[in-house]
Parts: structure tokens; sequence; C-alpha cells
């Protein structure tokens, strides 16, 4: 069983080509789920944003 790929916040920042604060701003408003790993690690699963993206193409169609 192979585990879900876990992206930090700024490989999520470089995959969506936006600021860390508009990250947040996507986390806190629950459009992208993230997970805490330990204290202070927030992880952001890769099906979460891949989830995000597909939302965002359909809405554009």
């Amino acid at each position: 069983m192979s585990s879900p790929a876990l992206l930090t916040v700024p490989q999520a920042m470089t995959a969506l080509q936006v600021s860390r604060w508009t990250l947040y701003q996507l986390i806190r408003s629950g459009e992208l789920d993230s997970i805490m790993v330990g204290v202070r690690c927030r992880r952001i699963p890769e099906s979460a944003l891949n989830d995000y993206v597909n939302r965002l193409c359909g809405k554009a169609a």
C-alpha cells in the first residue's frame, strides 16, 4: 500500500502558482484541504490539490 503524496506549503504554492497568503486563505476558507503533521507542519495532500483544480476547471466550463 502506498501512502498518498503530501506537499509542503511551498510545493503547493508552486503547483498553483499562488502566494503563501493566497494558499493559506484557500485552506482557511475550506476550499483546499490540508492536514497537520505534528504541531507546526502543514501538508496538502496531492489529491486535495487535484480536487481543487478540477473544481475550478468545472466552474470555468
